[in-house]
């Protein structure tokens, strides 16, 4: 058996595989959103989990684990040059013929999303992929709040012009909620 690290106890390590079993489907399709590659998504998250249980005894005793995990991600993937290698991945996906309109239509999100610029990317996923506050975005990026407003504005703004006929699914406006 593998020794324990110290200051961790078993109970530490079922909690947080507890913890992981039940926050790995969302924070991998939040990963998913932000690089457009299953398997780096993938490797985001696992990277994210090595962080985080390095800090589990902190992390274990917070009121939101979740938030938390999901913050670690947008950093790691802003933290990774090798979502620029893999971009090109999500382009091959898009000329796929689709088999719903659904389908159609993310894909065609995805790939306009993959365009913008990693850090735009991150504030417009935070925004409107997991439904945070201006607030909560700035807290998760380390970023201002009007840094927060006016890469909504931009990266919404660059989105309607690659999306064409798909731009009337975007929010019409950026609300400061």
């Amino acid at each position: 058996m593998r020794s324990l690290r110290k200051g961790t106890s078993p109970e530490h390590h079922e909690e947080f595989r507890a913890f992981v079993t039940g926050s790995q489907g969302h924070l991998r399709r939040s990963a998913y959103v932000l690089c457009g590659d299953w398997h780096l998504a993938e490797d985001l998250v696992q990277t994210a989990y090595q962080r985080i249980f390095r800090a589990w005894h902190r992390v274990r005793v917070m009121d939101l684990p979740d938030a938390y995990a999901r913050r670690v991600v947008y950093r790691c993937f802003l933290d990774s040059r090798k979502w620029q290698r893999e971009a090109a991945s999500l382009e091959a996906m898009v000329d796929r013929p689709a088999v719903q309109d659904d389908a159609a239509v993310r894909l065609t999100i995805l790939a306009a999303l993959a365009e913008l610029a990693p850090r735009t990317r991150a504030v417009v996923a935070l925004r409107y992929w997991e439904d945070q506050s201006v607030e909560q975005t700035a807290a998760a990026l380390g970023i201002s709040t009007g840094t927060v407003k006016s890469m909504s504005a931009r990266g919404l703004g660059q989105l309607r012009d690659r999306l064409g006929d798909f731009a009337a699914l975007l929010p019409d406006s950026v609300e400061t909620r």
